[in-house]
C-alpha cells in the first residue's frame, strides 16, 4: 500500500502559522519560545534549507523536524507530530530522514533536546539508539 504521506522541506512564511499551531498542540514536548517567531525560523531556514521538513498529508502539516549542522555536529529539535497522527511511525520516519540527510553532509555526531519529565518521549529516542548524555549539563543564554 502507498504511504499517504510526503515528507518535504517547509515553505516559509506561508506555513508559519501552521509550525506554531502544531508545536503548541502536541503537549509539553516542544517549548515555543523568541527563537519560533517567524523572522528567526526564517534565518534558520536560509542556513539549512533541506534540514527544515514537515510531513503532510491531504495537505495538511501533521508533523515536523528541524535539523541544523555546524559543520562538526548535528543538533535535532521540533520533531512533532499532531496527536491524531501518532502511533503511525511518523515520528519514526521523519527522525530516520533528517538524521540520512544529516549523515549526507557527513555529520558524524549529533544531539537533540528532550525536555525534563517525558519519560514516553525518552523511550522513543531510546528505542532508536539515541541515548541520554547525563554527563552533560546544558547551558543557555538570551543574548538579545
Amino acid at each position: 500500500m502507498a504511504e499517504s504521506y510526503q515528507i518535504r522541506q517547509v515553505n516559509l512564511p506561508d506555513e508559519y502559522v501552521s509550525l506554531v499551531r502544531l508545536w503548541g498542540s502536541v503537549g509539553p514536548g516542544i517549548g515555543i519560545s523568541r527563537s519560533d517567531d517567524l523572522i528567526e525560523l526564517e534565518k534558520k531556514f536560509r542556513l539549512d534549507p533541506d534540514l527544515f521538513l514537515v510531513i503532510e498529508e491531504k495537505g495538511q502539516i501533521i508533523g515536523s523536524v528541524i535539523g541544523g549542522y555546524d559543520g562538526r555536529r548535528g543538533l535535532i529539535y521540533h520533531l512533532a507530530v499532531a496527536v491524531e497522527h501518532q502511533h503511525r511511525r511518523l515520528g519514526d520516519r521523519m527522525l530516520k530522514e533528517i538524521e540520512a540527510r544529516l549523515r549526507a553532509r557527513g555529520c558524524i555526531k549529533a544531539y537533540l533536546l528532550v525536555k525534563q519529565g517525558n519519560p514516553t518521549l525518552e523511550r522513543f529516542y531510546e528505542e532508536r539508539e539515541w541515548q541520554s548524555m547525563d554527563d552533560i549539563k546544558i547551558f543557555g543564554k538570551n543574548l538579545l
